[in-house]
């Protein structure tokens, strides 16, 4: 990438968002004051989460949800303050013009690449798609793609598996009919019909039938049932829920969730061998002192119920580790509870007494 084309990348980065949901996380951006992403990225849910590199993570409400385009709008509840906002571009596009794509592919931070638009009208279905090359991957759905101006030209929506970089986006101009739909509804929440086209108000859907040509809609279903954990990760759910802790916040899948507690990350994970670790990296080994480092760990671990010391190559973990068979309401709450209480009094001795490191967190989110 040359050094135009990242500072314009730079100026564009606030702009970026990441959006996060049980099923997974995508991309979008903000564009006249909403957030713009794709339909399959939401999920079908009402509220899902959202950050920037300027705002932290909180809840957004999908207020637009249309699956005829693989479009969705976020409302933000904290101002959308961006220095630079990216504008649309409805100027026609051509085969050969240069490309950028801005996303978060696996939930990788501000991913940047760039392309050339490989053909610029493919029809898909009855939808007419920007065809390019730069390489985007799970997670860059909903990004923007920009041109040389840094100006949006299209919405990264999907690309074709085991392809050399096969990359398809909206165009701008679908995207901007479809913000002017929308405002002129003037409600908050509103669908869009796939068989008939229509714009939706949900008030008016009667057993997630449309009310304009009697196709079922199953986004309006999804949309009412919402999100509905069940067994083990329902537990899980409603133990962090009576220790106080925000649940759709800190969920990060269906069966991950990350919270902190000060300066302390806690991480719970539910694995297919139904083994719940719910984990917290306190430190890195120092160079020195680490016999009595050693020690210390060995001796608490003696005297510790439910948690445990542990060691992964140099992170030093506080761990509450239990089978899904075993796990209730009562004893996951008591480990938990203890969990959040004793990690940062832990982590603030180790590093104090040991001089032990600060942990390093990797940058999914």
């Amino acid at each position: 990438m040359n050094l135009a084309t990242q500072k314009m990348v730079e100026r564009t980065i606030e702009s970026i968002v990441q959006v996060t949901t049980p099923y997974g996380s995508g991309s979008g951006f903000v564009c006249e004051g909403i957030i713009v992403t794709n339909s399959h990225v939401v999920g079908g849910l009402k509220e899902v989460l959202i950050s920037t590199e300027t705002l932290p993570k909180t809840i957004g409400t999908v207020v637009y949800d249309d699956p005829a385009y693989d479009l969705a709008f976020i409302r933000s509840p904290l101002p959308l303050v961006c220095e630079h906002p990216l504008a649309l571009s409805l100027e026609q596009v051509h085969d050969g013009d240069s490309v950028i794509a801005i996303g978060h592919p696996y939930g990788l931070n501000y991913s940047t690449t760039e392309g050339i638009v490989s053909k610029a009208a493919r029809l898909q279905g009855e939808v007419e798609y920007i065809q390019f090359d730069a390489a985007i991957n799970p997670g860059n759905s909903g990004g923007p793609l920009l041109n040389e101006n840094t100006e949006v030209i299209g919405v990264n929506t999907f690309i074709i598996q085991n392809s050399n970089n096969l990359g398809f986006a909206l165009p701008a101009y679908l995207l901007h009919e479809a913000l002017g739909q929308f405002k002129a509804e003037r409600a908050e929440n509103v669908i869009r019909c796939v068989s008939c086209k229509n714009l939706i108000r949900e008030e008016t859907i009667r057993n997630d039938y449309c009310p304009k040509c009697g196709t079922k809609l199953e986004v309006a279903k999804r949309r009412r049932e919402g999100y509905k954990p069940t067994g083990v990760v329902a537990l899980v759910e409603t133990i962090l829920e009576n220790l106080g802790i925000n649940v759709t916040l800190s969920r990060r899948s269906q069966r991950s969730w990350r919270s902190e507690t000060g300066a302390t990350r806690i991480d719970i994970n539910y694995y297919d061998n139904g083994i719940v670790i719910a984990d917290s990296p306190l430190c890195r080994i120092p160079q020195e002192n680490i016999n009595e480092l050693y020690d210390f760990l060995l001796a608490e671990n003696g005297l510790l119920q439910r948690l445990q010391f542990s060691i992964n190559e140099n992170t030093i973990f506080l761990s509450y580790i239990v089978v899904d068979s075993s796990l209730t309401l009562r004893h996951g709450s008591e480990a938990l509870e203890k969990l959040y209480r004793e990690a940062p009094r832990y982590q603030k001795l180790l590093i104090e007494r040991f001089k032990a490191l600060e942990p390093k967190y990797d940058e999914f989110e």
